[in-house]
């Protein structure tokens, strides 16, 4: 297997159009949440910010998104932004139960940043979180360290303060494609509108990066997550592999074995250099496992190493790891 080159040079902050949030407001926020979301509520502290994801009662993953506790009653969801809008509606249809509030915020502008993290930092008033999962928060924004190599995800609540805080936003292809490249290698795919109620949690190796809490009490989908991790029934896994190519492939492109079976889907690509991309996929165990080769168009693929085991990390344990 290839291992990863080092990610390219970021400066400035990038948008990150592809991000949104989701804020849920009120007395009932945890409760309401704790009954839908796989993560353990309870953990986002104001500091620990666990992954987490929105299943069907088979299931399958409606959308995955990092939960932030921003006030005492306050909760933020950031995921896809082509998913925001099913998802507020979808949840909306509990809310009425709870004494609790949506909203979406297009107000809030996502950015990113890695090397000038520390000058963005000062800009804002915060503190640099250190450690993976940690964010920072003030009346102007969130800072949130990412896992992988050294990358921070920002939002700020008012982006017309951008010119007085002197933070750069860059708006350009090759910035936002080094920003996909991180996520790719860091061995983390975002769910779109395009494969929404498809997969598993498992496929795109949720428990691994602790965005599954197993010991938590029941929520929507949780039985058949539990069944198949349980059973071992996970038959398709989230992989990193690079191909020789120009082209780019897109969200849901087929990937097929010698004989031109499909054994898998694109979740997400980025170009590296001029001829090389990297993406990952959702495949069958049995094909990458076996090492066959697979194909996008025509094209050979090269199975690469991700960056954590594929096995169970409990968020519960990887809260306790970043607070000791």
């Amino acid at each position: 297997m290839a291992t990863a080159p080092s990610l390219l040079k970021m400066n400035g902050c990038v948008r990150l159009p592809h991000f949104a949030v989701l804020d849920i407001k009120g007395a009932d926020a945890e409760k309401f949440l704790q009954g839908q979301t796989s993560a353990q509520v309870s953990l986002a502290n104001g500091i620990f910010a666990p992954l987490t994801c929105f299943c069907t009662p088979k299931g399958r993953m409606l959308a995955n998104a990092q939960l932030l506790r921003i006030d005492r009653e306050h909760y933020r969801l950031l995921l896809s932004s082509t998913l925001v809008d099913m998802l507020a509606s979808h949840l909306s249809k509990f809310a009425a139960f709870y004494r609790v509030e949506l909203h979406t915020q297009p107000s809030v502008t996502i950015v990113g940043t890695s090397d000038d993290a520390n000058k963005v930092a000062q800009a804002l008033g915060l503190s640099l979180p250190e450690q993976p999962y940690t964010h920072h928060t003030n009346a102007q924004a969130t800072l949130l360290r990412l896992p992988g190599q050294e990358r921070w995800l920002v939002c700020l609540e008012d982006v017309s303060q951008q010119p007085a805080l002197g933070i750069e936003i860059i708006d350009e292809d090759r910035a936002l494609n080094a920003w996909l490249l991180g996520d790719i290698r860091s061995g983390v795919a975002w769910l779109t509108e395009a494969q929404h109620d498809h997969f598993l949690p498992q496929m795109l190796n949720w428990e691994a990066l602790g965005g599954i809490s197993f010991k938590k009490g029941c929520y929507t989908g949780q039985e058949v997550v539990a069944r198949a991790h349980f059973r071992g029934q996970v038959k398709k896994r989230l992989v990193r592999m690079t191909a020789s190519t120009g082209a780019l492939p897109q969200i849901g492109d087929t990937l097929v074995d010698e004989q031109d079976k499909a054994i898998g889907e694109v979740v997400s690509s980025a170009v590296s250099n001029d001829q090389q991309i990297e993406l990952l996929a959702v495949a069958s165990t049995k094909a990458t496992e076996a090492m066959n080769t697979v194909y996008w168009q025509g094209h050979p693929l090269t199975l690469c190493d991700l960056p954590y085991v594929v096995e169970r990390l409990d968020p519960e344990q990887l809260a306790s790891s970043l607070t000791a």
